[in-house]
């Protein structure tokens, strides 16, 4: 009898419900980011990232993910730009740019998960202090932090476009927020 490797389908499978959708805990992150508008991604609420920012910060660590999986000690991420981008005014070629982006570091990462085994989970990272399966869920528990965070700035950017004040802290599916929206 094969050996199956349970804990990659595992976590291919977590990855994929995270990435794509049918997770328990409300919508992917590619259900957060289809359709989004340039005037979405761009939009500043404060001082804090952008939705385009965030969706090349997500890609930034897959890559990396990617790149110690395949052996890479001396890929990191040590700078602002590596880690946030350096976007600036955004446009629609940019915005599928970094949708294309952000998928194919997905395909990329279910791949090389495809070339792994159980055992390969324990082992350490290039370069680093923790096993394979610590940085693995990290990921996925990363995509989603950031996944909230689209959602929340969506919100955000809807009721500005709105007319409504920049101040908007957001609000939870048990206020009438009028932006029919059942996750946040």
């Amino acid at each position: 009898m094969a050996h199956t490797n349970t804990n990659i389908e595992n976590l291919k499978n977590l990855f994929n419900s995270a990435f794509h959708g049918g997770a328990w805990h409300g919508p992917s992150v590619l259900e957060l980011t289809k359709g989004l508008t340039v005037k979405e991604v761009s939009y500043k609420a404060g001082n804090v990232h952008n939705i385009a920012e965030l969706i090349y910060h997500i890609t930034s660590w897959r890559i990396f993910a990617v790149k110690k999986m395949q052996g890479d000690e001396a890929y990191v991420i040590e700078d602002e730009k590596l880690n946030w981008g350096n976007i600036g005014k955004i446009d629609q070629f940019e915005l599928e740019t970094l949708m294309m982006e952000l998928t194919l570091s997905h395909d990329e990462l279910i791949k090389e998960l495809e070339t792994k085994t159980d055992d390969f989970l324990n082992k350490i990272v290039p370069g680093a202090e923790y096993t394979f399966f610590t940085l693995l869920t990290g990921i996925i528990n990363h995509d989603l932090y950031h996944a909230g965070q689209i959602a929340i700035l969506k919100k955000l950017a809807a009721k500005n476009a709105k007319g409504g004040d920049d101040d908007f802290i957001g609000s939870s599916r048990y206020f009438e927020d009028d932006l029919e929206d059942d996750f946040i």
